[in-house]
């Protein structure tokens, strides 16, 4: 589907970041997105957890606050024309699902955490399509509050995608404690910037750049008081760093910066920021690097509407991982292929969208994977292989869901498998579950032969499938399957019934 037939007026996304959260509105008309508004407040989420890592309730305030504004715009939006993504420090609270529970009542759309890579593809694609279509390939980084991503890649197509952990508000606290700012604590950033980089310079040094570009709050600021102060008509360069460095530690407190260009709402966070890209500049060697409006909410933007227009890139990640497995890709086919068939039965009474439908399709594709590492329990190394590699295009959760669904497409079925997964999700996880593993049994035998027409009808707790009394008199290990299956989904409270149809 092209962009000039997306079926929505306008679309959104919202980044939930360390520091600040951003928001950015946009319509897509005549094939292209034009950006009606842009919104930045700074919550400095990093800033709020406790020693316990839990987010506290005064920043859950200042953010919910935030998002209560930001709701007010995107009110009437229709489900699928908002992303809403959380970065760094949304991953490592231990209190993140109950934050995002209220977060979502307010928004009404749902919220994303994204690992570490997957960000720096978002910002890559915000980056690469907010710059000229130049050949040769480009370094993109990207300082945020609590990590920073390393991209390299060639026009839209990220190759290299590194996120450390390090980040201006982190850092604020470690090294610049109480917004002190001293020579030793910013030497102590700056080393401990290289330390993080250390593992990935050299991958990063050979593969190589044509031209460096920041993105973000955090370069933004660099950039512009470096140009206000006269140090940077050439873009960032490592000698205009070292200047500013000099000038910033003329101040003993953050408060105390009076530099040309810098906000105020930046003073607490530019010292360990400034430290963060000299390293960044030191370890691999950049010459000159210059700024890009273009971030992690562009990125997500685009990204959505790569997913609307039939380009998403989830896809690719699950055709890629099942090539890597050596999975047999035509039995697959034909399991997704009636997964589908009873999902579409099923959906209305079930109350299932069509972003289940495409879950439900790639879990069917993948739900083999585990076989390359042992025939044994197969479907517990499947799950491990979804839930932790590094899927482009896909969210923590919708990670963790593929692996509930591959996890619980044979065997006992127990309900502790969807403990994990956010309430609200729970029943309709288990709902796709049961379609996938009756899909699964229909194709137990792995006959290429075409399945005759099958009904299903659901209830609130109970499945029935009527199957050609011809069909079944002939599979008497089809129907032992499919008792078994009964049993199965008896004992979690579920009834499955088999009818057989008669010739009209």
């Amino acid at each position: 589907m092209p962009t000039s037939q997306i079926p929505f007026r306008q679309v959104a996304a919202i980044d939930l970041g360390s520091n600040s959260f951003h928001m950015v509105v946009a319509r897509v008309q005549r094939g292209e997105i034009r950006v009606l508004e842009r919104r930045s407040e700074k919550i400095q989420l990093g800033a709020g957890l406790d020693s316990e890592q839990r987010l506290t309730e005064a920043v859950q305030k200042r953010a919910l606050d935030c998002l209560k504004r930001y709701a007010q715009r995107i009110e009437g939006f229709v489900p699928g024309s908002v992303r809403i993504v959380g970065t760094n420090t949304l991953r490592v609270a231990s209190n993140s699902e109950q934050f995002i529970t209220r977060a979502q009542k307010i928004l009404g759309h749902p919220i994303d955490i994204v690992a570490g890579r997957e960000e720096a593809r978002l910002i890559y694609l915000g980056v690469s399509h907010t710059l000229a279509d130049d050949k040769g390939k480009r370094l993109v980084i990207d300082i945020g509050g609590g990590s920073t991503e390393f991209i390299i890649g060639e026009r839209f197509e990220p190759l290299v995608m590194e996120s450390l952990h390090m980040g201006c508000v982190s850092y604020a606290l470690k090294y610049f404690p109480k917004e002190t700012i001293s020579e030793k604590g910013f030497d102590a950033a700056v080393t401990a910037a290289h330390q993080e980089l250390l593992p990935v310079r050299r991958s990063l040094r050979r593969t190589g750049w044509k031209s460096a570009v920041g993105s973000s709050g955090t370069i933004k600021a660099i950039q512009t008081v470096l140009e206000a102060n006269g140090l940077g008509d050439d873009g960032i360069t490592l000698d205009g760093l070292y200047q500013l460095r000099r000038r910033v530690l003329r101040a003993r407190r953050a408060d105390d910066l009076k530099l040309a260009g810098l906000e105020a709402q930046r003073q607490g966070i530019f010292a360990p920021g400034l430290a963060i890209l000299i390293a960044a500049f030191e370890a691999l060697e950049i010459s000159q690097m210059q700024y890009s409006v273009g971030a992690l909410r562009e990125g997500a933007l685009y990204d959505l509407i790569g997913r609307i227009g039939h380009e998403d890139v989830r896809d690719r990640s699950i055709q890629a991982l099942i090539l890597r497995n050596h999975v047999d890709t035509a039995y697959a086919t034909r399991v997704a292929g009636t997964a589908l068939k009873l999902f579409d039965q099923a959906c209305k009474r079930w109350e299932l969208t069509a972003e289940d439908r495409d879950l439900l399709r790639r879990a069917a594709l993948a739900h083999e994977i585990g076989l390359d590492i042992s025939h044994s329990n197969y479907q517990k190394h499947g799950a491990y292989l979804l839930q932790h590699s590094d899927l482009a295009g896909f969210s923590r959760q919708e990670q963790k869901l593929l692996a509930v669904l591959v996890r619980a497409h044979r065997r006992k079925l127990g309900l502790e498998t969807f403990v994990e997964l956010r309430p609200a999700m729970r029943e309709r996880a288990l709902r796709l579950a049961m379609l996938l593993r009756l899909a699964v049994v229909l194709h137990h035998g792995r006959s290429e032969k075409r399945l005759p027409p099958l009904q299903l009808k659901v209830g609130d707790s109970s499945m029935v499938l009527r199957v050609p009394a011809g069909w079944a008199t002939r599979r008497t290990l089809a129907l032992a399957d499919l008792a078994q299956e009964a049993d199965y989904v008896g004992a979690i409270g579920y009834d499955l019934t088999v009818k057989f149809a008669r010739p009209a």
